[in-house]
């Protein structure tokens, strides 16, 4: 291969990766409250175990949703990648609704998801910030599934339902939901095992 082919191969290998995982700036929406309502979670009467290949599902709660992507991370390498292939930031209540999330910084890394302001104040109380929006951990039932939520992105409003989760691997590693949507910090984050999904019109 001369070297001209090569750095031509190179230069468009480089192109496609940078087309595949530039970050989207994802849909815009005007302002107002577009997914309303809090996430329902219900108890149950006895725990559904469930064997998803090397990991062993424990349904914690029925959970479903309807709420606003305000951003969407995939991974690949970390211990849960295999699991987890996507988190995403969720948000519902004013936390679905432009004119907050526009006065806001959102990122997620290394499974976290973070908010800052971008003024001196807040659009909404902190408080309402934290109880209304939650980074999650979605383990998806099947492959299709799997390929739906890797194709949500900022901006998308999504519903889907399942189980608020534990995970359990056989060499030890494990990996829980909260139960609850106002804790913070390490720890805090939905487990769900999705087993139904869609990206609304």
């Amino acid at each position: 291969m001369t070297g001209n082919l090569r750095t031509t191969i190179i230069l468009i290998a480089l192109a496609v990766l940078g087309w595949y995982f530039w970050p989207s700036d994802g849909k815009e929406h005007p302002a107002g409250i577009l997914a309303p309502d809090v996430p329902v979670q219900e108890d149950l009467k006895a725990q559904p175990v469930i064997d998803h290949g090397e990991y062993t599902i424990t349904g914690l709660a029925k959970f479903s949703l309807k709420a606003r992507v305000l951003s969407a991370e995939p991974y690949w390498i970390d211990r849960g990648s295999g699991l987890v292939p996507v988190d995403l930031a969720l948000g519902w209540g004013k936390m679905s609704d432009s004119a907050v999330i526009d006065q806001l910084d959102i990122t997620q890394s290394v499974r976290f998801y973070r908010w800052n302001t971008k003024g001196s104040d807040y659009p909404i109380p902190k408080e309402e910030i934290i109880s209304s929006s939650a980074n999650m951990h979605l383990i998806p039932a099947t492959k299709a599934i799997e390929r739906r939520i890797k194709e949500a992105e900022k901006g998308d409003i999504v519903e889907f339902s399942g189980y608020l989760a534990r995970a359990d691997r056989k060499d030890g590693f494990n990996w829980s939901s909260s139960m609850t949507r106002t804790d913070t910090g390490d720890g805090a984050c939905e487990v769900v095992y999705v087993e139904h999904f869609r990206i609304l019109p």
